[in-house]
């Protein structure tokens, strides 16, 4: 794997040069970076120590916050550290309930024949960034698959493409600024804010996104745009990731038909639950 992958799933917001932001409540935003590293963390239990020296907070002052976060059971003591409370599961799972789309999804898998059987997801953007809020598995998963929760590089993924299309290039620069953003996992990873500009505008003439080995080797991921429904709604995508023998031109041809489908149901998912 090359390039730096330590910002998968961080947000940089918060640092304690953020200026206004972060000196109007420095108590939250360094509450949130907490969050965020022990959610990297990806269930390794992380001590006082470990947490001040990584976000660069005083170890009297992390003390002070992670027992503010313990009382609200946003994290919990394990084994000489902490780890993520469940009371963020809880929020987590009401924010998820909001979206008619994460409900409609895993139904529209399991009745779809071709992607019953494969990897599906369904993400949002954040920020240069991709959220992931559900994950069918039609079959067995494989290195660096994405988990509920997971934020992958949006430059690399075909989810994360398919969103950033929908972006005006202007704002595509804005947001790639910052080169650490472009995070490269294999060779074929797009590297490079022009690179990147291109895959885009080929990613809005043909109508869908495609990770050709960009994140695995063996992998082809296929995604499409789920446009949102409502102003106060966010855009989605819904991406498949297909594995050899599977990703022959046929099978991805078969793959982006059902994924076209399945964005067209989930687009109007409160007509489609009405009408069954």
């Amino acid at each position: 794997m090359s390039g730096n992958v330590s910002h998968i799933g961080r947000d940089d917001v918060g640092s304690e040069t953020d200026g206004e932001r972060t000196a109007s409540a420095p108590a939250v935003v360094r509450s949130l970076r907490i969050l965020d590293f022990l959610a990297e963390s990806h269930g390794q239990v992380r001590s006082l120590s470990e947490i001040a020296r990584e976000l660069g907070i005083a170890k009297s002052s992390t003390s002070n916050l992670c027992a503010a976060l313990e009382d609200g059971r946003l994290i919990r003591r394990a084994a000489g550290g902490y780890l993520l409370g469940r009371r963020t599961v809880e929020l987590g799972s009401s924010y998820l309930s909001t979206f008619d789309q994460v409900r409609e999804f895993y139904r529209i898998c399991e009745d779809s024949p071709a992607l019953s059987s494969q990897l599906v997801q369904i993400a949002m953007l954040d920020g240069p960034r991709v959220l992931y809020l559900a994950v069918f598995e039609g079959h067995e998963r494989f290195p660096l698959s994405a988990s509920v929760g997971d934020r992958y590089p949006a430059s690399a993924t075909a989810v994360g493409t398919a969103l950033l299309s929908e972006l005006d290039p202007n704002e595509i620069d804005r947001l790639f600024a910052d080169g650490r953003h472009i995070v490269t996992f294999t060779p074929e990873s797009t590297a490079t804010l022009s690179s990147l500009q291109a895959k885009l505008a080929a990613t809005r003439q043909q109508g869908f996104a495609v990770d050709a080995g960009e994140v695995h080797p063996s992998v082809v991921g296929l995604a499409v745009l789920v446009p949102s429904s409502r102003a106060s709604d966010p855009s989605f995508a819904i991406g498949v990731s297909l594995v050899f023998p599977d990703n022959t031109a046929a099978q991805q041809a078969i793959a982006v038909e059902a994924l076209r489908s399945a964005a067209a149901q989930l687009t109007t998912p409160l007509l489609v639950s009405e009408s069954i």
